[in-house]
């Protein structure tokens, strides 16, 4: 069995979104891996029952924001607001706590970050990515996701990718299968003999987790 020092965690944004976030899951299962789920309210709203497969299939639930507005645009006191109500709202529909939030694309500074802490949640950024928003190659993408490869990395991915709707920033389309990548993403980990967990199972196995923490953006 390969030790949990050979352990990467693997976390999803922007979900959930039917007929992307299920290919992503169907993945997960196919590789017996788990992963971290960061929702979006606005996604959950549309999609109870994708949030209660990821919930089924064994998966942790973290709150990535009521939408996908920036952090470092809104007041302390709306950044407060907001974030307890998403994660009351969330925790009432998983009837579990929450404990993590990954603020939208990681944009926070020490302001934000005090006020989300004071909502009752402790943020997570990554240390590595797949660059799975960008109008790129799977290969490019892949070569991304493997370089600077090292136990307890938390890694980047998005099983959806927020628009408009949900407050995001304007973007240019473009196709990507996030149920094919992911397969191929955890072939990759696999062929390197690397296990993929979620953050919470990472702790309780005692990982030493590796990410990034940034202010200012």
């Amino acid at each position: 069995m390969t030790s949990p020092d050979r352990s990467v965690v693997l976390t999803f944004d922007d979900g959930p979104l039917p007929g992307s976030t299920d290919g992503v899951l169907a993945s997960l299962a196919d590789a017996g891996a788990s992963a971290t789920f960061f929702v979006l309210m606005t996604r959950v709203r549309k999609a109870p029952g994708l949030l209660q497969e990821i919930i089924s299939a064994g998966h942790e639930v973290a709150l990535h924001g009521p939408d996908h507005v920036r952090l470092t645009t809104l007041t302390t006191r709306q950044v407060v607001d907001r974030t307890r109500a998403a994660k009351l709202e969330l925790e009432d529909r998983l009837g579990r706590p929450v404990r993590w939030i990954r603020p939208p694309y990681g944009s926070q500074s020490l302001r934000t970050w005090s006020a989300v802490r004071g909502a009752g949640l402790v943020p997570v950024m990554w240390g590595a990515t797949t660059w799975d928003w960008k109008d790129i190659t799977t290969p490019q993408r892949l070569e991304v996701a493997m370089s600077h490869l090292s136990p307890g990395q938390i890694v980047l991915a998005h099983d959806a990718i927020a628009d408009a709707e949900d407050g995001a920033d304007p973007r240019v389309d473009f196709p990507l299968d996030r149920g094919v990548f992911a397969k191929q993403l955890l072939a990759g980990y696999h062929d390197r003999g690397y296990t993929v967990v979620s953050l919470a199972d990472a702790l309780a196995r005692g990982g030493r987790l590796r990410s990034w923490a940034w202010f200012g953006r």
